[in-house]
């Protein structure tokens, strides 16, 4: 069963590779932002499978706030990419 886990953690490191190179060529920005996100969540899923293959509780509890961080950064980008700002503020 380690074994699989392994084999899991290992191809998702090797797909995140292309979405790192979708994100690096675009065409768009919302797909660098998506590609990015994608990343994150893979990174999210390898730190969960680290930490059911070394018993390491830890890293469950690394893996949520990585979740929550790569959340509100794709919502703050996206928010930044349609509106031209980050906050309430209005526009003068």
């Amino acid at each position: 069963m380690i074994t699989l886990l392994w084999a899991v953690a290992t191809l998702l490191l090797v797909m995140s590779a292309a979405c790192l190179w979708r994100a690096d060529v675009g065409p768009t920005i919302q797909d660098r932002i998506l590609a990015g996100n994608v990343v994150g969540t893979k990174t999210l899923v390898v730190l969960v499978l680290l930490a059911v293959i070394g018993g390491h509780a830890f890293l469950m509890d690394v893996a949520i706030v990585y979740g929550l961080l790569n959340f509100v950064i794709t919502i703050a980008a996206t928010r930044l990419i349609e509106t031209g700002r980050l906050g309430g503020e209005t526009p003068s």
